[in-house]
């Protein structure tokens, strides 16, 4: 648990020990915490890298007394809190939610992010006319509607949406994970109408300094294929686009071998392009 300021509290899983590993802050999205999130992923990068893993604020045991609910405010936060954990130099991996606010540290903190891995997310404020179409096919009225479920329904529709291969589970896993994983939902609310509330063109991305990797389910459904490639033309040649067949929105979950086996090239062409100080052939 790092207490940021009085009142503001995140909590991350952390290596066990001090080691020269690279750093890999891990970056969940808006349906899960962290290592739920990442539980495939985690295993598979700890023998090369340092890996963090935070809850972001209202997810976990994090929290904060602050009105603040922007992607800007936790990826302030989530810069602070590496700062007090020593964490110098890190590459981010974002989903989703979590992408926002990795976009957001990115810009902010080019001191302390090298480069980015993002998955099925764009930069915070272009959310409302990318999910349009999708929510309309639905029948769905708001984002919140779809990613702060308050029945077994919901999240059903929810679960059906962000995976391409369409999966059975039992009534009372959903129950249980509606009552775990949808905690603090006034605050939740909060961040999902920040994020209805501020609009962005393409045109207002920002020029990021690292490079970027689009780590992405060929078959997603909530921010699709035509989203990355417009998304990685805008940013430029810092960043490159690379598809995951059959995999859907919760791509690392759906197909966690494919996804990680891609996540672990990327990390170690970022990291040589980074010691290198030139562009990888990546």
């Amino acid at each position: 648990m790092v207490e940021i300021e009085p009142g503001t509290v995140m909590s991350f899983w952390v290596p066990n020990t001090n080691s020269n590993k690279p750093a890999v802050v891990m970056v969940h999205g808006f349906a899960a915490e962290g290592v739920v999130t990442w539980q495939f992923q985690v295993g598979s990068l700890t023998r090369d890298y340092a890996v963090y893993v935070p809850d972001l604020l209202f997810f976990g045991k994090s929290y904060t007394t602050r009105s603040e609910r922007s992607p800007g405010f936790q990826a302030k936060c989530l810069g602070m809190a590496l700062d007090l954990l020593g964490v110098r130099r890190c590459t981010l991996v974002g989903f989703s939610y979590g992408g926002m606010v990795s976009f957001d540290l990115a810009e902010t903190r080019p001191d302390l992010i090298n480069s980015l891995v993002v998955s099925g997310s764009v930069v915070a404020g272009m959310t409302g006319s990318v999910s349009r179409p999708m929510l309309d096919r639905l029948g769905l009225s708001s984002d919140k509607e779809l990613l702060l479920p308050s029945n077994l329904q919901g999240l059903k529709t929810l679960f059906y949406v962000a995976v391409h291969r369409k999966f059975w589970f039992p009534d009372r896993m959903f129950r249980d994970y509606l009552e775990v994983m949808f905690s603090n939902r006034e605050e939740k609310e909060e961040l999902l109408e920040y994020l209805s509330s501020t609009g962005k063109g393409v045109e207002d991305i920002p020029k990021f300094q690292q490079r970027i990797v689009l780590l992405w389910g060929e078959e997603d459904q909530i921010f699709n294929m035509e989203v990355a490639k417009n998304l990685r033309e805008q940013l430029g040649e810092t960043a490159i686009l690379r598809a995951i067949k059959r995999g859907g929105h919760l791509v690392h979950l759906e197909r966690p071998c494919a996804y990680t086996k891609c996540l672990k090239e990327s990390l170690a062409l970022l990291l040589a392009q980074d010691i290198n100080g030139h562009p990888s052939n990546i």
